[in-house]
C-alpha cells in the first residue's frame, strides 16, 4: 500500500494551523470533466485519500482518467497512549492534506457521467468533509 508522503520535508514537525476561508486556488476543473469538491474546510490523511482513489478506480475498473488535486504534506505529531504531560511534541505519526471549502479534491475524465457520479459517489464516503459532485459548464 503506497500512501501518499512527502519525499522530504525541510522540518519534521509542523504548527497545527488554522483551517478557515474559502479556497482561492484548486477550485476550478482544470484536467477532467468531472469533480468532487469539499464543501467544508477539514484534513484529509493519506489514508482516506488512498481509500477514496482505490473506490473510485475499483469501480471504474480501471477505465477513464483520474486526477488527486490534493497532497498530504502537512505532518500530524501524537503522543504515544498513557505517556504523561510534558515531554515536547510527539512523533511524527502520519500526513494530511489541509483542504478548504471550495477546493476539488478529484477530477474524473474519460468516463460517462453516470459512471463519474456513483465513482465519486463511493469516493465521497471515505473522505470525513462534506462534498458536492461538479460536472463542467454546469453550476
Amino acid at each position: 500500500m503506497a500512501l501518499l508522503q512527502p519525499g522530504r520535508t525541510k522540518y519534521r514537525k509542523q504548527f497545527r494551523g488554522k483551517m478557515g476561508g474559502i479556497a482561492t486556488r484548486s477550485n476550478k476543473l482544470n484536467f477532467g470533466q468531472f469533480g468532487l469538491k469539499a464543501m467544508e474546510s477539514g484534513w484529509l490523511t493519506s489514508r482516506q485519500i488512498e481509500a477514496a482513489r482505490r473506490a473510485m478506480t475499483n469501480y471504474t475498473k480501471r477505465g477513464g482518467r483520474i486526477w488527486i488535486r490534493v497532497f498530504p504534506d502537512k505532518p500530524i505529531t501524537k503522543h504515544p497512549a498513557e505517556a504523561p504531560m510534558g515531554s515536547g511534541k510527539g512523533d511524527v505519526e502520519g500526513y494530511v492534506a489541509v483542504v478548504k471549502r471550495g477546493q476539488f479534491i478529484f477530477e474524473m475524465g474519460a468516463v460517462t457521467t453516470d459512471i463519474a457520479t456513483e465513482a465519486m459517489r463511493l469516493a465521497a464516503h471515505k473522505l470525513p468533509v462534506s462534498t458536492k459532485f461538479i460536472i463542467k459548464g454546469e453550476f
